[in-house]
């Protein structure tokens, strides 16, 4: 007789009753958003500190463009990571061997050893969340198969609440790296991923064999392919590195620069034989026409929201008046606004959308969610303007700013999270969530070298033009959300998922 492992066993310990295979995903999630998060708070204002202050001196573009690219891979793995978990490792053993080199990258960046550990920290943390990121979500799914959707829609809005605690890390982070050293900031990271893998490893019965087995293992003709496709891979690398190093090219804009034609390739591709694979059928095809829409707004979204890591970062680093009863804040910890407005505004939406029913669907989601990102940079201009005689400005500024952007948070992340699992053809369901995050990974990439654009154009227009055509954007999504419905087949009401970030 089969045993369900959507439910806990008689007797059994629960979480906020559900499995306790859940808490352990739960907890494994939360700290490693502690370390993503608490790393993403401070590496930017640490990559333009001056040396003096125990910084890298680099410019400002370079290093949001470096940030833009870092988050970029982060996400852009999450493909690789899924393919590997679907054919070679299984899901529970990539997000163990994904957490471990993640937290030897953060270990990496606590060494106080020049900008050469700091790369390969970055490196390392990238590859580490490409196993543990599209894995770990596809795991909680997985321990729902075979319930209702309303099961485990709850199950993922109190997995998505661990990613917003998480998210919480600049509060210490932020605090260690600004205020004491920037090395030891990033230790307090590595130790937080080290917590969530102790207890990742202690809950394994937990997961009652959930994730163990790849989904489609490969044979061993398909990985002989695998083993020499992937020795050729690395040898053009390396031959590419090795020619650019002797020409004098491989500097970190040009590799910026590279990684981000990469990014925005790479989905193009990936589509492309997505939509002539055997293992696609009619119907789901069909529904890829209308996943490439979602997809495309959700780059532009990304491009405007992750920015809120570089210039608006500096921004607040210099601009804004951060003192609270004569102490001065760390400007990491205005990164905590928008997953406090996270926590404070899940249960809202959870209840709206329910509410709304199939009345919203999720194009228009996705339309309302572009249009607030576009108007928050739209007051970021505003706010500029105030700024621009050298006045540090009012806190709220930000507050206005980050509450736009969570607002369309709520109605894009975990939205485009549940509907990547609904349209997923059935061949390439763990991809597929790698392919979701490879729509971070372009607006992400593009943001950080968009971003150059800053100093030459000023804030004030810089902000304003960028908000202005995400608004746009927006609109048009709005004008033709019915049509990209009818491509979804989407009938019934909307999932009651929306209750968190990535």
């Amino acid at each position: 007789m089969a045993v369900s492992r959507s439910g806990p066993a008689p007797g059994g310990r629960t979480f906020f009753g559900h499995p306790w295979g859940l808490a352990t995903l739960f907890f494994t999630e939360m700290w490693e958003r502690f370390s993503f998060y608490g790393l993403r708070a401070i590496l930017v204002l640490f990559l333009i500190a001056p040396p003096a202050d125990s910084g890298l001196g680099m410019a400002e573009g370079t290093a949001n463009a470096l940030m833009g690219v870092y988050l970029s891979m982060v996400y852009f793995v999450a493909l690789p990571g899924g393919w590997l978990a679907d054919r070679i490792l299984g899901a529970r053993r990539a997000v163990l061997i994904g957490g471990t080199v993640i937290m030897l990258g953060h270990i990496s960046m606590a060494i106080p050893g020049g900008a050469g550990f700091v790369y390969f920290g970055l490196f390392l943390i990238i590859m580490g969340t490409g196993l543990l990121k599209p894995n770990i979500s596809t795991m909680v799914g997985k321990l729902y198969e075979g319930r209702p959707d309303a099961r485990r829609d709850s199950a993922f809005s109190i997995f998505y609440m661990g990613i917003n605690i998480g998210s919480l890390a600049p509060f210490i982070v932020g605090y260690l790296g600004q205020n004491i050293d920037w090395h030891l900031g990033f230790g307090c990271a590595a130790v937080g991923m080290a917590i969530g893998l102790i207890q990742y490893v202690l809950g394994g019965r937990s997961l009652e064999g959930v994730g163990e087995a790849p989904g489609h293992r490969l044979d061993e003709a398909e990985r002989r392919t695998f083993t020499r496709a992937l020795a050729a891979t690395l040898a053009v690398v390396a031959a590419v590195v090795v020619i650019a190093v002797l020409l004098g090219e491989f500097t970190v804009d040009n590799v910026t620069v590279a990684l981000t034609v990469l990014a925005v390739v790479v989905p193009v591709v990936y589509f492309g034989y997505l939509f002539r694979s055997h293992e696609v059928t009619a119907e789901e095809r069909v529904r890829l026409r209308a996943y490439v829409w979602l997809f495309v707004a959700a780059a532009l979204f990304w491009m405007i929201f992750d920015q809120a890591a570089g210039p608006l970062n500096v921004f607040a680093e210099r601009h804004v008046d951060l003192s609270v009863f004569g102490w001065r804040m760390p400007a990491s910890w205005t990164q905590n606004l928008n997953p406090i407005m996270i926590i404070c505004f899940a249960a809202v939406f959870a209840w709206l959308w329910v509410r709304l029913g199939d009345r919203v669907s999720t194009p228009q989601k996705f339309a309302f969610a572009l249009v607030m990102c576009g108007l928050s940079f739209v007051v970021m201009s505003i706010a500029s303007n105030a700024a621009a005689d050298g006045i540090r400005i009012s806190l709220l500024w930000l507050v206005a700013v980050y509450l736009l952007q969570t607002l369309g948070e709520l109605s894009l992340s975990p939205v485009g999270l549940s509907v990547t699992t609904k349209l997923a053809p059935q061949a390439f369901a763990s991809q597929m969530m790698g392919v979701w995050f490879l729509a971070t990974a372009a607006g992400d990439a593009v943001g950080g070298q968009v971003a150059r654009l800053q100093a030459p154009w000023g804030n004030v227009w810089y902000f304003l033009l960028l908000g202005l055509l995400t608004v746009l954007a927006g609109l048009l999504m709005f004008v033709f959300a019915k049509s990209v419905r009818r491509l979804m087949g989407e009938e019934r009401p909307a999932s009651p998922v929306e209750t968190g970030r990535r």
